[in-house]
């Protein structure tokens, strides 16, 4: 069972150029993931043409997170109380992303500069039928010479 610790070492991995980076969205799966309520619904930011679910490692990588909104939201966003759900990461990718009907993906940590990471709905870490990428052309095609390497055949 994943726990936080290991998906903050995962992402820290990637961020530093080595580590897999099927086995930090394996890990992102298997993990527990913080994710706060916002009005009702779970915090989500908009951004690139992506619907991002704010996620957390723990509780005190989302004290940051609050502590960094206080210069958007003003000094009371430190002292609120923060709710949150705690989800299983294939839950998010699987259910969750689906569910919401636009381009979704999971942003973990965003408070912290040299912790965080970025989970896009792309093919591999969000179901196919909602993966932004799953019409493009295949990589052979997309050079212009088709599967047949361009022979004709």
């Amino acid at each position: 069972m994943g726990d936080g610790a290991a998906l903050a070492d995962r992402i820290y991995e990637r961020r530093a150029g080595v580590g897999d980076p099927r086995a930090l969205v394996g890990e992102l799966r298997r993990s527990l993931v913080l994710v706060p309520f916002d009005g009702g619904g779970l915090w989500t930011a908009e951004f690139g043409g992506v619907r991002w679910v704010c996620g957390f490692t723990d509780e005190a990588a989302l004290a940051r997170f609050a502590e960094a909104r206080t210069a958007v939201d003003g000094v009371g966003a430190a002292e609120r109380a923060w709710e949150y759900a705690v989800f299983r990461g294939a839950r998010l990718l699987d259910e969750v992303i689906p569910a919401m009907g636009v381009p979704a993906g999971v942003a973990v940590n965003v408070a912290d500069p040299d912790g965080s990471m970025l989970f896009p709905p792309v093919m591999g870490i969000v179901p196919d039928a909602v993966a932004v990428d799953a019409d493009a052309p295949d990589a052979a095609a997309v050079d212009g010479q088709g599967r047949d390497g361009g022979s004709g055949r």
